[in-house]
C-alpha cells in the first residue's frame, strides 16, 4: 500500500510541476508577435486633423479630411508613422463608395503640397458635393484605392461625424 501511495504522490507532483511550468509571469518576456495588432500607439487623427486610414499592414496611411465649409474632401498620403508626406507620381486616387445597394467611384485629383517634388503629389482633392454627402450617409461603405511605388493598396474609410 505504501508503494502505491508513493507512486500516486509522485505522479501528482509531476503533473503539478509540469502543468504549472508555463504559468509563472515574467515581466521581461515580450508578447508574441501579432498578439495585438494595435498595441503600438499612434494618433487616431492625422497631422491635418483628419481621420487615418491604414494602407497595407501600416506600410502607409491615408488621412481623409472632410471640410464641409470649403465643400472638399482631401486625402493626404502619409508614411507608416502617419506623420510625413509620401508624394507619389499618380494623377489621382479613387474612393469606391457603396450605399443603398449601389456602388459609385469618385476620383480625387492630385494637388501637390508645398515640398512635393515636381510631378509628384501627396495630396488629392475632390470638390464633388455628392462624395461629401455620401461619405456622411449611415450605412455607407467606402474604400480608398491607391498605387504607391507600383503596389496597389486599399484602405477602409470609417464613417465619422466630426468634420471641419
Amino acid at each position: 500500500m505504501n508503494y502505491r501511495m508513493t507512486q500516486l504522490s509522485l505522479s501528482i507532483c509531476a503533473v503539478v510541476a509540469f502543468g504549472s511550468a508555463g504559468c509563472t509571469r515574467n515581466s521581461s518576456q515580450s508578447p508574441a508577435p501579432g498578439a495585438s495588432e494595435h498595441e503600438h500607439a499612434h494618433a487616431s487623427a492625422g497631422p491635418h486633423g483628419g481621420s487615418l486610414i491604414e494602407l497595407g499592414e501600416e506600410e502607409y496611411h491615408a488621412e481623409l479630411v472632410h471640410d464641409e465649409a470649403a465643400g472638399t474632401v482631401t486625402v493626404y498620403l502619409l508614411d507608416s508613422a502617419a506623420k510625413a508626406a509620401v508624394p507619389i507620381d499618380a494623377t489621382e486616387v479613387v474612393i469606391n463608395l457603396k450605399h443603398e445597394g449601389r456602388g459609385e467611384q469618385f476620383k480625387l485629383a492630385a494637388s501637390a503640397n508645398p515640398g512635393d517634388l515636381p510631378g509628384k503629389s501627396s495630396r488629392f482633392v475632390s470638390q464633388d458635393a455628392e462624395l461629401a454627402a455620401d461619405l456622411d450617409r449611415e450605412g455607407a461603405e467606402a474604400q480608398i484605392a491607391v498605387t504607391i511605388n507600383g503596389k496597389p493598396y486599399r484602405g477602409s474609410i470609417e464613417h465619422e461625424h466630426a468634420h471641419e
